[in-house]
């Protein structure tokens, strides 16, 4: 199967030490098999960041998700199991790792986590709503996150 990571720089050497915390599914190296969406995140990187639109494209395989040797956790839709799970990933109090799974595959959160948190936290918004307003924009679009060495020896790249 062919996964994409949009950024950019070219990633030949995957290091988990670059990855930032608080993110959706915490620190992690991110993929996805949709290569619009990495291109659309490679575009964000390069404008944000400088550099180039790069997508790098890695190769594993068609079962990862089954792969009986690695600690994984799949969401499979947007539900309250998933959002708790972004909100303790993404909450910038926590900085500290929330999980022990070696790769977490699910939706893409709305890039407004951020706020939403806040709204949540003030008691602007409920869980709920909450929930809704985490939604990706664009449609269901899943990520995987690889969030361990051995997940990533599970890589190779294209």
């Amino acid at each position: 199967m062919k996964l994409y990571h949009g950024s950019n720089v070219v990633i030949k050497d995957i290091d988990l030490s670059k990855s930032l915390p608080n993110k959706d599914f915490g620190l992690a190296f991110y993929l996805s098999d949709n290569k619009e969406q990495a291109q659309e995140m490679a575009t964000y990187k390069s404008n944000t960041f400088g550099g180039d639109v790069v997508v790098n494209e890695y190769e594993c395989s068609d079962d990862i998700l089954q792969d009986s040797s690695l600690n994984i956790k799949i969401f499979k839709e947007y539900d309250e199991e998933w959002a708790r799970f972004i909100f303790a990933n993404r909450d910038e109090e926590n900085n500290e790792k929330i999980h022990n799974y070696d790769i977490v595959f699910g939706p893409i959160a709305n890039d407004r986590v951020g706020r939403q948190i806040m709204n949540l936290k003030d008691g602007y918004i409920s869980f709920e709503e909450f929930l809704h307003r985490l939604q990706y924009m664009k449609g269901i679009t899943y990520q995987y996150a690889f969030c361990s060495e051995k997940a990533i020896s599970k890589l190779s790249i294209r």
